[in-house]
């Protein structure tokens, strides 16, 4: 899968309660809509990891975003 991050890109994710908050800025977002039209053309089963080791900012929590049929 090929992805381009957009330069200045910031990505943040938090678990508050129940929910997954994403936090992006507009360099953000635009590599994430990326990633997930990169994803869109891959098999069911393909993912993406990201955590603050992996692209999110410090203090994120993971994500695993995966293709599904």
């Amino acid at each position: 899968m090929d992805i381009h991050w957009k330069d200045g890109f910031k990505i943040k994710v938090e678990i508050q309660g129940d929910a997954a908050v994403l936090s992006a800025n507009r360099e953000g977002l635009l590599s994430l809509a990326g990633i997930m039209t990169s994803l869109a053309d891959e098999c069911a089963g393909d993912h993406i990891h990201l955590d603050e080791y992996n692209s999110l900012e410090d203090g994120s929590d993971e994500i695993i975003i995966v293709k599904i049929d």
